[in-house]
């Protein structure tokens, strides 16, 4: 049924108005979602983001209107996305948290005869619960199968769907017999609307912890380029300084004749690493080991020098030294 005049202009007032508040937005593919669940989706996106769903026509048409009234709007690649069976999701929040509220909101579904499968359907092997005066309808669909118990049972996992076939009656009775829904329905994001910019959804599954691990091997990349080349940058600079304090290093302990502060802690760490090895970690751990072997010697000495001078607090020779006061 067309809508009026009137309803047409409060559609056209609202989609301008979603326009001007919202800078981003998903586009996504509404096939095979029901009423109630859309329904679902609206209420758990509630405050954070707004649905606007329409025919495409009308969707275009006033998305040129408002083109027209704000020329070189980034809007105008909007137009071209109102294709096929699509909504829009209005928001100005956090794309990721929005993408998981809509992906989080499905549903499953039978196959029904016809439709296209999402997936790949595989049957498990197991009992059926058919009774074996239904053998041949397995026999039809070319599935091996036994008698166990009275029911008829699959003796292997049967790949019965391809994903892209459409489903035939058989194979939708036969899931349906075993009360099997294989399908899951939901908004699919398409793309993103992003302050001008438009691209594909599977950017978003770009986290900051993998463009931390490319910048690192990129950086990595870099560092040994720079250093086969002989060519100092940011990158391979700490490298370069490393590897002459490892130089100097094996050449200072190889010269009795010069030394320099901790030589020997590294001379002895070279010949025996595991004595400096800690309970944290093997840096701190040798240090304070090493200390640690140093200062126990020097215990003893420093309680002697306690007990023999503890009543000589001021420089006198024993218990003397409050009598002047």
């Amino acid at each position: 049924m067309p809508l009026s005049p009137e309803r047409k202009k409060e559609y056209f007032q609202r989609l301008t108005s979603l326009l001007v508040t919202y800078s981003k937005c998903f586009i996504v593919e509404v096939d095979n979602v029901g009423s109630k669940q859309l329904a679902d989706t609206r209420k758990t996106l509630r405050g954070k983001a707004e649905i606007l769903m329409g025919k495409n026509t009308m969707m275009r048409k006033c998305m040129k209107e408002y083109v027209d009234e704000n020329p070189g709007s980034p809007v105008e690649k909007l137009i071209e996305c109102c294709r096929g069976n699509v909504g829009f999701v209005f928001t100005n929040g956090d794309l990721g948290e929005i993408r998981e509220v809509l992906e989080s909101n499905t549903r499953p579904a039978p196959a029904k005869v016809g439709a296209v499968a999402p997936v790949d359907v595989i049957v498990p092997k197991g009992g059926t619960g058919c009774d074996p005066g239904q053998t041949a309808f397995f026999q039809t669909l070319q599935i091996a199968t036994k008698i166990t118990r009275g029911q008829i049972e699959m003796v292997n996992d049967t790949h019965l769907i391809n994903k892209g076939e459409k489903v035939t009656a058989s194979q939708a009775a036969l899931l349906q017999k075993l009360n099997i829904e294989p399908f899951s329905y939901g908004l699919v994001l398409k793309a993103v609307y992003d302050n001008g910019s438009l691209f594909d959804a599977k950017i978003l599954d770009i986290t900051d912890a993998v463009l931390a691990s490319k910048f690192c091997e990129a950086l990595n990349a870099l560092a040994s380029i720079s250093l086969a080349l002989g060519f100092p940058t940011q990158a391979s600079v700490p490298h370069s300084i490393v590897n002459a304090f490892k130089a100097i290093l094996s050449v200072t302990i190889e010269l009795p004749s010069y030394t320099f502060d901790k030589a020997d802690l590294y001379e002895e760490y070279l010949k025996d690493p595991s004595k400096f090895a800690g309970p944290a970690t093997g840096g701190g751990g040798g240090g304070g080991g090493a200390a640690a072997a140093e200062a126990k010697p020097e215990e003893p000495e420093e309680e002697e020098m306690e007990v023999g001078g503890g009543g000589d607090l001021f420089g006198g020779d024993g218990g003397g030294g409050g009598g002047d006061y």
